[in-house]
């Protein structure tokens, strides 16, 4: 599916965007560090980052959304470590058994033996498995055949406003930095973090891994697809093939993803596209 949004209307929109939907109640005022260290919803956080003006609020903000994720990671590894360990255990346990069992059994006969060498062989073989959804991509025109961008007198400032929006957007997520609409997409993490903060609830950010280019994108373009309707105008093995995607097609899905959320009503503007 092609996309060509006119350049003139987006930067109408883009220059009017004025908030994000669905808010909730949050502390007015300016918080302290200590204040936003308690607040354990990163849903919260993004709202009062969205609302803040004031520049040592917002890096406050920032630096407690960076903190709530690390905690999230940690946490979340800290259980898996413990779930480990509980296994570990309960096998050492049935191990211990059978050999008692043996001891106390002198005159044991061959067929018991066997039979708690089973029972140790199971206790053994537990072991985690991780399932990933499979994600499956529609038919779609590869990356390689986006349309040309129309070069128009204001395309450069829409843009800027654009990749700035991206910015900001994706401003407290770790291991993200938009620089361009290239480079900086090429593992998938931004795709991923732009997502995530419209659909905070959609995945655990805090687990993905840079390195898993495959999984990262089809992640994000499967939610984006899902929650906001917005088409998989990027083909994923395309984009594993280039070293770096091609700044034409991640210019026009951003775009196709920023009028979604409009239609959405998860991003408020004055002019409707």
């Amino acid at each position: 599916m092609e996309a060509g949004p006119d350049e003139g209307v987006a930067g109408a929109v883009f220059a009017n965007e004025t908030s994000e939907t669905n808010p909730s109640d949050t502390p007015s005022g300016i918080l302290n560090s200590q204040q936003l260290s308690a607040i354990e919803d990163e849903e919260v956080l993004n709202k009062l980052l969205d609302k803040a003006v004031d520049f040592d609020e917002r890096r406050m903000i920032r630096a407690a959304l960076r903190d709530l994720l690390k905690k999230k990671r940690e946490k979340r590894e800290k259980e898996r470590g413990s779930r480990q360990d509980d296994l570990r255990q309960q096998a050492l346990s049935k191990a211990g058994t059978g050999r008692m069992g043996m001891n106390r059994g002198q005159t044991s006969n061959h067929q018991q033996r066997s039979h708690m060498h089973s029972q140790l062989s199971a206790s053994t073989t537990n072991s985690f498995t991780k399932t990933t959804g499979s994600m499956a991509n529609p038919a779609m025109a590869p990356a390689h055949q986006c349309s040309p961008v129309v070069a128009e007198p204001n395309m450069k400032n829409v843009k800027q406003m654009l990749l700035d929006w991206c910015r900001a957007k994706t401003e407290p997520y770790e291991g993200v930095e938009i620089r361009n609409f290239s480079s900086s997409w090429s593992d998938g993490i931004a795709f991923c973090a732009l997502v995530h903060r419209f659909f905070p609830d959609a995945f655990e950010y805090s687990i993905l891994n840079p390195n898993a280019r495959k999984d990262n994108f089809e992640l994000a373009f499967s939610t984006a697809e899902r929650l906001a309707d917005c088409p998989p105008l990027l083909d994923v093995e395309d984009l594993l093939r280039m070293r770096e995607p091609d700044w034409k097609c991640v210019y026009t899905y951003i775009q196709e993803f920023y009028r979604c959320l409009v239609e959405k009503g998860l991003v408020k503007t004055k002019n409707k596209l």
